[in-house]
């Protein structure tokens, strides 16, 4: 017998037209959206590249950048005929929100808002209600990238009133890559599908539109079986544990991580309120290059990561999110960042840190 008659990856079934409306239902439901919910084949950069499908000529955004992701959305709407305005964060840190009224007030009528929920670059938390509410009080349209919070913070797109909120599962809630999702409000869609607006491309949302409109029946293309049953079974162990637990999980971790970084006599880069419960990260010291602590981590077994984008070159993120969020993740992480400071000589408390962690999981 050849090993392709062993692979279970081998003659995956199609995916059945049945169940994508019902896997968009409970889509749904994880954001608490009564919205229309779209499917993107692709990972969540291209949902959120599909978004700008609401850019026009005459159309004046505001765009929140506390990462590259930002950077790119505002390319995107110019490149569809938008003016964009960009409020740009300190490196690594989240928007403050005084920095958005003022942008609001300051100049013309404000059309579209966009920002990113949490950041697993820097590992900070954007005040998203209070920015939500200054939008609200404007009649803006707004868009928010909630790929790194969904499933690890609180996120209600009907009480916070997102008007396009996408994900992708890969992150808090433990599920594949190569597929993501939007949550659409009449108020976007009035924006998309305008004349002229784009068309015969992955990337319109005004394509997407014809499946909703067709009672959602059939599929519009061709799914990727493994990705949509891989999604039905992240789906399948969120909705099991439930979504409030999943995110109480995510919470706990990111706090027992940071107790136990205070315990190390490590500070961590963000307060706890402005910090993203999926990644923690670390200012390293000016004596270590974060490589060399990376690489004395790995040979530990653990793996941290340097932060990306518009982070500081010089911050260590250590990872919670998904499976990880765990009290052996938590532990093996700063265990790991511990050891790897002692052994370039800068001081850790390794004892305290585990008794923290401990102690936190014990509540």
């Amino acid at each position: 017998m050849s090993d392709l008659d062993w692979n279970p990856l081998h003659g995956v079934p199609s995916y059945p037209a049945g169940r994508y409306a019902v896997l968009a239902d409970r889509i749904g439901g994880i954001l608490h959206s009564r919205n229309d919910i779209v499917l993107v084949q692709a990972e969540a950069v291209v949902a959120l590249e599909a978004a700008a499908s609401l850019a026009r000529p005459g159309l004046t955004a505001l765009n929140i950048i506390t990462s590259p992701y930002g950077g790119w959305f505002g390319q995107w709407l110019r490149r569809g005929g938008a003016t964009v305005q960009n409020v740009v964060a300190e490196p690594g840190l989240p928007i403050e929100i005084e920095s958005v009224a003022k942008a609001l007030d300051a100049g013309p009528h404000i059309g579209v808002l966009a920002l990113v929920h949490a950041e697993s670059a820097s590992g900070i938390l954007n005040p998203l209600p209070e920015i939500l509410a200054l939008a609200r009080a404007r009649g803006i349209v707004t868009v928010v990238d909630a790929v790194a919070s969904v499933g690890g913070h609180q996120l209600d797109v009907g009480d916070l009133g997102i008007d396009i909120a996408l994900i992708g599962p890969q992150k808090a809630l433990g599920g594949p890559a190569g597929v993501s999702a939007l949550s659409v409000s009449h108020r976007a869609w009035d924006l998309i599908l305008r004349d002229g607006a784009p068309r015969d491309s992955i990337l319109s949302l005004a394509d997407l539109k014809g499946w909703i409109d067709g009672g959602r029946r059939g599929l519009p293309g061709t799914p990727a079986p493994l990705e949509f049953f891989a999604l039905e079974a992240a789906l399948d162990r969120i909705e099991a544990e439930g979504l409030e637990n999943v995110v109480a999980r995510h919470a706990l971790a990111a706090s027992a991580t940071r107790v136990g970084l205070a315990a190390l006599g490590a500070p961590t880069w963000v307060p706890a309120a402005r910090a993203s419960n999926l990644v923690t990260s670390v200012p390293v010291p000016q004596t270590l290059e974060p490589a060399a602590l990376i690489a004395a981590a790995e040979r530990l077994g653990v793996e941290l990561s340097e932060g990306v984008g518009t982070a500081p070159a010089r911050l260590v993120r250590l990872n919670h999110t998904g499976p990880r969020a765990a009290f052996q993740t938590v532990l093996s992480n700063v265990v790991a960042y511990g050891a790897a400071l002692r052994q370039a000589g800068h001081p850790s408390d390794i004892a305290a840190a585990s008794e923290a962690i401990s102690a936190a999981y014990s509540r």
